[in-house]
């Protein structure tokens, strides 16, 4: 089963270097264990634009967001057998990228 572990974060700027190290370290250690799928980092919020296309016409709304106390800061979509697996590996995940993550199971379209 696959699994999203996103990563969660409190302030408005990116990984140190330090950080980015550790979390290469996770990430090659989900390829040779056969978990990763695939992982991304996302930009700080000031980069981000919103669209919301639910009324008559879409409105484009451009960062910063400031206003949100947490954002999204990367992820990982991981293979695991089983939930005390992929919470296992997250808190591995966690630790490297020193965030708090969040796991949710995860179905591909």
């Amino acid at each position: 089963m696959q699994y999203l572990v996103s990563v969660i974060h409190d302030q408005p700027s990116l990984a140190t270097a330090d950080e980015h190290a550790a979390i290469d370290v996770f990430n090659e250690r989900l390829q040779t264990g056969g978990n990763w799928v695939f992982a991304g980092g996302l930009a700080a919020p000031d980069a981000a634009t919103v669209i919301d296309n639910r009324g008559e016409d879409a409105l484009v709304i451009d960062g910063p967001f400031l206003e949100s106390k947490e954002y999204l800061a990367g992820f990982w979509v991981i293979e695991a057998p089983d939930l005390d697996v992929a919470l296992a590996l997250a808190a591995d995940g966690s630790k490297a990228c020193n965030r708090k993550v969040e796991v949710r199971p995860f179905r591909a379209e």
